[in-house]
């Protein structure tokens, strides 16, 4: 009798283990930084996608001068950002996301700078109030809590890779660029053979660093802070983009109906749906904007920092 007593304990407590392995191996998971980024900014996405900025960008309304000055943004935020990781390429919390050759946007912006500005490009431009925030912080981070960097770095460079290809298409056809890609450098990631293959190893990276559950708390907290920052561009750009009359897009057609792949959710990340492949004078409304550079700084901010956001959940 003991020993039916002792054999069915020994039973039970092998069914208490293995129905505790499943509930392991979700908290695991769960635990993973890319599947905490995943839930933890899921407000904050809900919020940004459904910004008229947004919304609009996604139809091809868009102005060449805008996209100047989006570039302009671009360039700053990049700048600030890679400055940043050449200083942390070295810490713990970061090297094993330092990809140099292959991520990299400062070079690919300078030659778009100079092609839409000219050699003297560097006395023409600056960035946002906004703009200029996020850009400080980004600074703050990067020498002062450095293992918060991949909440940037990581919301950055992974919506460049897959949902910022969709933008570089828009752009092409709403203003015209060459197919060539001028003036969207930005875009082309010639050391990236495999976008879909490099996004899997930069998260299985992301997921091995050696952090505590708290400073992945943190990161979490970081991402949102960038969203913040990206929302209060468009706070910026929709009270801005008020006072300027909107030309008629080309033969009165949006470039994009809205509907088929770019109508996916183009900020969740988690998702990874891999890379996807008038009558008005328009020199009248470039010179409205012209005039008022404070205008043109905050229109720019907001356009550059749509193309993360708009990219974030492609990935």
């Amino acid at each position: 009798m003991s020993a039916e007593v002792e054999t069915s304990e020994g039973v039970d407590e092998s069914e208490k283990k293995n129905s505790m392995a499943p509930e392991k191996e979700n908290h695991t998971r769960m635990a993973d930084l890319s599947e905490l980024l995943k839930e933890g900014t899921k407000e904050a996405h809900d919020r940004a996608e459904n910004t008229q900025f947004v919304k609009d960008f996604l139809k091809g309304n868009i102005k060449k001068e805008l996209f100047k000055l989006a570039t302009t943004a671009l360039y700053f935020t990049y700048s600030a950002l890679e400055e940043e990781m050449d200083r942390n390429k070295d810490h713990p919390a970061f090297s094993p996301l330092y990809f140099p050759m292959e991520l990299h946007r400062k070079e690919a912006l300078t030659k778009d700078m100079e092609y839409f500005f000219g050699e003297n490009w560097k006395e023409q431009v600056k960035c946002s109030e906004a703009a200029q925030k996020y850009v400080e912080r980004i600074h703050y981070i990067g020498q002062n809590e450095p293992e918060l960097l991949v909440a940037h770095a990581y919301t950055r460079y992974m919506g460049d890779l897959s949902g910022g290809q969709v933008l570089k298409k828009v752009a092409q056809r709403a203003l015209k660029l060459p197919s060539t890609g001028e003036g969207t450098q930005f875009y082309l990631f010639e050391n990236v053979d495999n976008a879909q293959q490099f996004k899997q190893l930069y998260r299985a990276r992301m997921n091995a660093l050696d952090l505590t559950l708290k400073t992945k708390e943190r990161i979490v907290e970081e991402a949102n802070r960038a969203f913040e920052h990206n929302m209060q561009i468009f706070d910026e750009l929709d009270q801005a983009g008020a006072t300027l009359a909107r030309d008629p897009l080309e033969d009165g057609f949006p470039v994009h109906d809205g509907k088929g792949d770019v109508r996916k959710c183009p900020f969740y990340a988690a998702q990874d749906k891999g890379a996807l492949e008038g009558s008005s004078c328009p020199f009248r409304t470039a010179m409205a904007v012209l005039r008022k550079p404070s205008l043109q700084f905050v229109l720019a901010a907001g356009v550059a920092l749509a193309a993360g956001l708009l990219a974030w959940y492609y990935i």
